[in-house]
């Protein structure tokens, strides 16, 4: 497939490398312009490119990009197909983005996503921390492979989110509807927790959606008395460590 890949931060570098070395078109640009992407984001066959040139004749477009910078990339989706399948894979934490009076509301996250940028979209790659996404995925069939849930209210839309995560080295999991997303936001039993396809409905089950913003923020305030800030990533085992004791 064509794919258009805007933001190489944590998880978006690994996107470009992952669905390059699966054999797909990948086009990569960030914020900063093409000459910033560092050369090993490219080893497996991306192209630096910029953001408008990354969103052009495409079939999908992942945008991998902190929540609050997704106002400033709206216009460039404008004019993408309908039919092309547009994916997300942010995350809402006021500590960075600042407050969201309608997330704050109620309104899930990915709904508020979808409004803002005036088409239907997929959630996925949201729910798994940035270290397990690049180092642990495995073969389809592996045992004790790492899901990811993977929403979305078009089921065409949906079947290509959850074809391309199994091209990244992990189980995809079918978590129904953008309305039911909120079971995949920080704070509930799945996210960032490494659990297998078969552990997966259970969690998905558990999530108790007037708990997640509490076990969300605790968590932001364990990461930065450990490693000093909110922004820096733990290691994989110490961040689900984490996560599994807060969240399941």
């Amino acid at each position: 497939m064509k794919i258009g890949i805007l933001g190489t931060g944590h998880i978006g570098k690994t996107l470009v490398r992952k669905l390059s070395a699966a054999g797909h078109d990948v086009k990569a640009a960030n914020s900063r312009g093409p000459d910033t992407i560092e050369a090993d984001v490219l080893a497996f066959g991306g192209r630096a490119v910029s953001a408008a040139e990354a969103v052009a004749d495409v079939d999908v477009v992942i945008i991998s990009i902190p929540l609050n910078r997704l106002p400033g990339i709206a216009p460039l989706l404008a004019n993408v197909p309908a039919e092309a399948v547009v994916i997300d894979t942010s995350n809402y934490y006021p500590q960075r983005d600042g407050r969201i009076d309608a997330i704050e509301a109620g309104q899930v996250e990915s709904l508020w996503v979808a409004e803002l940028l005036g088409r239907p979209i997929v959630k996925a790659w949201n729910a798994i921390g940035s270290d397990s996404f690049a180092k642990k995925g495995k073969p389809a069939g592996s045992p004790d492979r790492i899901a990811i849930p993977v929403a979305a209210d078009r089921e065409a839309d949906r079947k290509i989110g959850m074809a391309l995560v199994e091209d990244t080295g992990f189980d995809a999991f079918d978590a129904g509807t953008l309305a039911e997303s909120w079971r995949q936001q920080p704070g509930a039993p799945c996210y960032c927790t490494d659990l297998t396809r078969e552990e997966m409905p259970a969690a998905i089950a558990a999530a108790d959606r007037a708990r997640l913003p509490k076990r969300r923020d605790l968590s932001i305030a364990v990461i930065r008395e450990r490693v000093g800030d909110a922004t820096t990533n733990p290691d994989a085992e110490y961040a689900v460590r984490l996560t599994r004791a807060l969240y399941m």
